[in-house]
């Protein structure tokens, strides 16, 4: 009787270590950015709510996958969960370029508006692509960085401006300035080499990038705000047990919360660090506001005739 009762509790063991699983998460942001942040409190919350049947281990940096690379990574298996930004997909569908439109969305309330009224498209043609969304969390504000002062969208004249996806390569070209695609981990040395002398993100990779180095004024503009999400390959989040598909639902709906919550936060923090490292942080010159719903105005419809019923539809659904 004992020996077969140090069987049983043998065999329970190895039974619970094979229903384990551990997942790899790739995400671009470093570790000090609430984006990874939120990440790792949602994977803390995942191994909590699935009694330890699943562990996600975040890997930050882009050290796993970088951005361009993710969406395609998780595609195929490569991780099985990733935080990618979603108008960096804009390329292979004009859809996902909701929310870099200049202008359509400038406020955490709109910027809500426009999730909920793009997450049902995207979930769409996520699922016909073997994936899903788990959640979404923003960017604050986009603002503008220069190493010389500006007033108008004539300063931005011949400008090497950093694009980071093509809505902001669209939106360099429209101001007159010259576009480079350079990734979050190239801005400092970007400017140090003389690449670029301008660039719109937000003051948060403003800080992660310690921009006070090589620019000294910040426009915050409040051009627009892009979001992240996270998404799941459908055949590994198959693979799991029910527990843990349910702590991994439920862990996100969390993460959205509180990463609304992180960003908003952070925008008002990381501005103030902005400020206290010795930038100029300024509001959106008069002409240089003029100039801006000159060009969100083309890009708009630029975007609704690429975009097609899908940009009806999201603008739809903001009202």
């Amino acid at each position: 009787m004992f020996k077969q009762t140090l069987l049983t509790l043998a065999l329970t063991g190895l039974t619970t270590v094979a229903l384990a699983e551990e997942w790899n998460m790739s995400l671009n942001e470093p570790d000090g950015n609430y984006h990874t942040q939120n990440a790792v409190k949602f994977a803390e919350d995942v191994a909590r709510l699935s009694e330890g049947e699943l562990t996600i281990k975040v890997t930050s940096s882009g050290a796993l996958l970088k951005r361009p690379e993710l969406k395609r990574g998780v595609q195929k298996g490569l991780v099985p969960i990733g935080d990618v930004l979603i108008s960096a997909l804009g390329n292979e569908d004009a859809a996902y370029s909701a929310d870099a439109v200049p202008l359509l969305a400038t406020t955490f309330d709109d910027a809500e508006k426009l999730w909920d009224a793009s997450k049902p498209l995207y979930d769409a043609k996520l699922d016909k692509s073997g994936l899903m969304s788990l959640y979404s969390v923003p960017w604050p504000p986009q603002g503008i960085y220069m190493k010389d002062e500006i007033t108008s969208g004539a300063d931005f004249k011949g400008v090497k401006f950093r694009a980071y996806n093509a809505s902001t390569a669209r939106l360099a070209e429209l101001l007159g300035a010259v576009p480079a695609t350079i990734s979050s981990s190239e801005i400092s040395q970007a400017f140090s080499t003389g690449v670029i002398s301008g660039m719109i993100t937000s003051p948060t990779t403003g800080v992660d990038s310690q921009s006070w180095d090589f620019v000294k004024n910040y426009y915050d503009v409040k051009a627009f705000i892009p979001k992240n999400f996270v998404i799941v390959n459908k055949r590994a989040f198959a693979k799991l047990s029910e527990k843990s598909q349910k702590a991994l639902t439920e862990a996100a709906k969390v993460a959205q919360t509180r990463g609304w919550e992180m960003a908003i936060k952070a925008t008002t923090d990381a501005t103030d660090t902005l400020k206290e490292n010795g930038m100029t942080v300024s509001g959106t010159p008069e002409k240089l506001a003029s100039d801006f719903k000159t060009v969100g105005a083309t890009m708009l419809e630029e975007w609704k005739e690429s975009a097609g019923d899908d940009a009806t539809a999201i603008i739809k659904g903001m009202k």
